[in-house]
């Protein structure tokens, strides 16, 4: 296997965050039209969740081009977004893409949750290469992110069935990436005690 190439910080945020970008600028462009295709009609969300399907595949296809490699949580987020956006066209019911966040997000509870029930943690075994850190920091992320993506997968349910789709999509666009980032940003600087020192500071203090 081809070793991973490293590309331009800029890029890649472009890449990642492109596709839910451009979902919410179309869907905001055509939410109050609908479209008639092969007999049936569409609302503008179900069209804009067609859109973005291929989008955010050619936006993988070129990070795995560039990089020559794509993560796991990147394929299965492919693989979700295509199975509930297929589903969303063919039942003619934005519900599904709806769901879609619930369900990836309490998959990544339960997932996490099943490591720490065995005593594991699946972030470090994904993420171990990119942020070193001890074990027992690992396994206190583990724990803090496990109950994050479940309170967020209970709001999505909440929130979707609830609220307006415009809200909806606002919040999904934005809301939801700004808490785990926040989390994920807070965590960081929680669990540094946990990091490898530098080379300086261990020479200092041996």
């Amino acid at each position: 296997m081809a070793d991973a190439k490293d590309i331009n910080p800029f890029l890649k945020q472009v890449l990642d965050l492109g596709p839910p970008l451009a979902f919410f600028f179309i869907y905001l462009k055509i939410r109050d039209d609908s479209f008639v295709i092969g007999g049936t009609e569409y609302s503008g969300f179900i069209v804009a969740t067609v859109a973005f399907v291929p989008i955010l595949l050619v936006a993988i296809a070129i990070l795995w081009k560039l990089t020559g490699k794509l993560s796991r949580m990147q394929i299965f987020t492919a693989v979700m977004v295509i199975f509930f956006g297929g589903l969303t066209a063919w039942f003619n019911d934005e519900r599904f893409f709806k769901m879609k966040t619930t369900i990836v997000y309490g998959f990544f509870a339960v997932m996490l949750g099943i490591g720490l029930l065995r005593g594991r943690s699946w972030l470090e075994w994904i993420m171990g290469d990119m942020m070193p850190m001890q074990h027992e920091g690992w396994m206190i992320l583990t724990r803090r992110l496990c109950l994050t993506f479940a309170g967020l997968g209970v709001a999505n349910e909440i929130i979707w069935r609830t609220m307006s789709t415009d809200l909806w999509v606002k919040i999904e666009t934005f809301g939801f990436p700004i808490v785990l980032f926040a989390v994920m940003w807070w965590q960081i600087i929680a669990l540094q005690r946990f990091m490898p020192q530098d080379e300086e500071e261990t020479k200092e203090n041996p």
